[in-house]
């Protein structure tokens, strides 16, 4: 995975930096099939804007959020960014679950059916 960050109109502190990339390893978990995360940090007056763009194999996510921090910026960012990721997960696995035709594994038993004549098996009431 790869972490690209991008500053425009302002300077990335190291520690902004450092937490950014922290938070950014937890989004391992959800999908290993996680490519590339591009954040873009861009300040304008008193309002800071984070924009983080998550590739996957053949998928793209992408969260912005603004705020008058920029830690704070990149905080909303990074849980939005994880919300979708998650549900992006789920729907994987509920569709790997039903299979592809929508249709979920269920297993039908036949009826038990006894004609009128027939007395039931033992243990049956």
């Amino acid at each position: 995975m790869q972490i690209h960050t991008t500053a425009r109109h302002c300077e990335i502190d190291p520690e902004d930096r450092l937490h950014a990339q922290q938070r950014f390893e937890k989004l391992g978990r959800y999908a290993r099939d996680l490519q590339e995360i591009h954040l873009v940090l861009s300040a304008e007056k008193y309002r800071h804007t984070a924009e983080i763009t998550l590739r996957l194999d053949h998928h793209e996510l992408v969260s912005r959020e603004q705020s008058n921090d920029a830690h704070a910026a990149i905080d909303r960012a990074a849980e939005r960014i994880e919300e979708q990721l998650r549900r992006h997960k789920e729907r994987r696995l509920e569709q790997r679950r039903e299979g592809r035709n929508g249709e979920g594994f269920v297993e039908e038993r036949a009826p038990e059916a006894t004609a009128e004549g027939e007395s039931p098996s033992p243990g049956e009431s």
